[in-house]
């Protein structure tokens, strides 16, 4: 018979069960949050300097709130671990950020209780106001609320969603999540402005314990308490200015709150609730919380992959990326000349120009998590003669859409553009894969787009794109090194190469671009090993496609397309459709990505959407179908 006991956290049936625990026991259950969130992520990898940070916060929402009934709506969702902790999600929890499994963002495909897909930055006050209204009009008295982070406030869509929400009448409720960082330290009006709101401390203090005394009153002390608060805003709102830029959007502001108390949290939250109308509560809290290493380098700890959580270190690197490449030669070409710029978007060591900022401070521009701004203000730098550089995450590049076609393209003003993170990208899931910029990128007149398949190429890749080629020069590469390429590649500083042996002549061409080069050789040497022969055609510069390239694709009785990024509007599709208005008769078959691809390593991926070694021996071989659907991942 087994004598182990329950922890507080394996007792959880449903997030309500926290209402019956005293607040001794909700701290302990923060302490044992804790110690799961540590000890996965240090297995699996993951985001934990944000979710250590909000595990107090998390714990009082649950414990106020009837989640999924009230909807909860993280922004970024980088910070919802204790969330899902909480609501069914511990005994699978282990499989955090690995295909099939608990994803890192949240996803109502999991839970009733995950309120709103969220991987992206600053979205979650207008999809939290949509909600509230929603439940205004259902007249079902729920409540709405919206964890943003103050990074998030770096973002315009966040400004829209509280300007439109603080003039309602809902029962929406903003939690300001005030640690001071995004992922780098903040920077600019809204750092300063949180800091003049912390400096009211005392006065906070102070109405916080008339708020105690108060409510402390048998029965009549909560309404007496809620009527005082209403009569002490009504008359502040008629004598006097706004104190803060929330209340001059129309919210009831509370704040700053001790964001690890669980006795004060509980409180703000229920007065909260208490108002009826729109409130945004300014909650302090501590990135890093509880972990030591976690609490002196946040940012280092903002996501990561397996480490030690003893020492804090993760294995030893083996080598470089193309991220450090980037911004080494990035670093180079400004050494040579001033002109050069870089800019990133709260991703300054994610991008690799962390050594460039430090090098040439007043060349650099982190301009935090506002990448339609980086956009137009590299623009304006273009207009001046400046040759600007933003480095940017595929995943977050097509928010910019807008900005590129009307203030860059139409203006023909040259900037360079490094996508990160492009095509399948390990464990951050759907929201995060870079499949999608070779689709929207080809339709702004007078983009150029390279796709470099080596670190050299790379290098190649980004002295063209400055200096050669105008308008927007784009190049995109993946997270992570190099993949294995023959000991006989060499990079070319051409708009393509062809991979073909003059002694044995094949009727069959594949062609690809970028990394996946590595997987098509891989594929031409297995077939060969069989007999069989295909030549590989790797496209360096994939927009717009090389005249000579198609007619060099032309001359094969079957031309096959294998591609990492979206199928519809993508490369392979624009070459199929150039190869057959300039009167191919041959066959063509297209192997691409089709619908959103889940969490998964790269491999994985790869084999998913029949990208692999092996599925693209097949593919050329006519052994399988030519496009792998959305169906097939699931």
């Amino acid at each position: 018979m087994s004598t182990d006991k329950k922890t507080l956290l394996e007792s959880i049936g449903s997030p309500r069960d926290l209402k019956g625990f005293s607040e001794q026991q909700l701290n302990t259950l923060c302490a044992e949050l804790r110690d799961k969130i540590l000890t996965t992520v240090s297995r699996t990898g993951g985001h934990l300097a944000s979710n250590l940070g909000v595990v107090e916060l998390t714990v009082a929402l649950h414990a106020t709130m009837n989640c999924p009934d009230d909807q909860i709506v993280w922004d970024v969702g980088h910070q919802c671990y204790a969330h899902k902790l909480l609501t069914g999600r511990l005994e699978c929890f282990d499989t955090l950020r690995q295909k099939g499994g608990v994803s890192g963002f949240p996803n109502p495909k999991e839970s009733a209780c995950d309120a709103f897909v969220a991987g992206h930055s600053s979205t979650a006050v207008s999809a939290a106001c949509g909600m509230a209204r929603a439940n205004t009009l259902a007249g079902n008295g729920r409540y709405t609320v919206a964890v943003i982070g103050d990074g998030a406030l770096t973002g315009g869509l966040a400004y829209e969603g509280l300007n439109n929400a603080g003039h309602s009448n809902d029962r929406l409720i903003v939690i300001l999540n005030d640690n001071r960082m995004s992922i780098s330290r903040n920077v600019g009006f809204v750092a300063r402005h949180l800091s003049n709101l912390r400096s009211r401390r005392n006065y906070i203090r102070f109405k916080r314990g008339v708020s105690k005394v108060l409510t402390a009153i048998p029965l009549i002390g909560k309404p007496i308490y809620r009527l005082a608060l209403r009569i002490k805003l009504n008359a502040k709102y008629a004598m006097y200015d706004s104190s803060t830029m929330f209340e001059d959007m129309g919210f009831y502001y509370f704040g700053p709150i001790n964001g690890h108390d669980i006795g004060d949290l509980k409180q703000a939250l229920e007065t909260a609730k208490g108002i009826d109308r729109p409130v945004l509560l300014h909650v302090e809290t501590q990135k890093g919380r509880g972990y030591t290493h976690a609490e002196v380098d946040p940012s280092r700890f903002h996501g990561l992959g397996a480490f030690d959580p003893e020492t804090g270190k993760g294995p030893a690197s083996s080598g470089g990326s193309f991220s450090s490449v980037f911004g080494e030669e990035l670093t180079r070409l400004a050494a040579e000349d001033d002109r050069v710029f870089a800019i990133t978007a709260a991703m300054r060591d994610g991008t690799g120009l962390s050594a460039f900022s430090e090098k040439y401070p007043d060349r650099f521009a982190d301009v935090d998590i506002a990448e339609e701004h980086a956009v137009t203000f590299a623009s304006g730098l273009a207009c001046r003669g400046v040759l600007p550089v933003f480095a940017v995450y595929s995943t977050f590049l097509q928010r910019c859409y807008d900005q590129l076609l009307n203030d860059t393209a139409i203006a023909d003003n040259h900037i360079v553009l490094g996508i990160d993170r492009a095509g399948l990208v390990p464990a951050d899931g759907t929201t995060h894969q870079g499949l999608f910029d070779t689709a929207f990128l080809q339709t702004i007149p007078h983009v150029t787009l390279l796709a470099p398949s080596s670190y050299e190429d790379l290098r190649l890749c980004l002295n063209r794109a400055l200096y050669r080629d105008r308008g927007i020069a784009a190049l995109r590469y993946p997270r992570g090194s190099e993949r294995p390429l023959p000991a006989s590649f060499a990079a070319e500083d051409t708009p393509f190469t062809l991979y073909a042996d003059a002694d044995k002549p094949s009727k069959r061409l594949l062609v690809t671009y970028g990394t996946l080069l590595s997987e098509a050789l891989a594929a031409r040497e297995k077939l060969a090993e069989i007999g069989e022969t295909v030549d590989v055609l790797k496209l360096t510069q994939i927009v717009p496609i090389p005249k000579e390239a198609l007619l060099l694709a032309k001359q094969y009785d079957e031309v096959y397309v294998a591609e990492e990024g979206v199928a519809e509007g993508g490369v392979g599709e624009k070459f199929g459709s150039r190869l057959h208005q300039a009167g191919y008769k041959g066959t063509f078959s297209l192997r691409a990505i089709t619908g959103f691809m889940p969490t998964c390593t790269v491999q994985e991926g790869l084999q998913m959407a029949g990208l692999d070694v092996d599925s693209l021996v097949a593919f050329v071989r006519g052994e399988q179908t030519a496009v792998v659907t959305e169906n097939d991942y699931e």
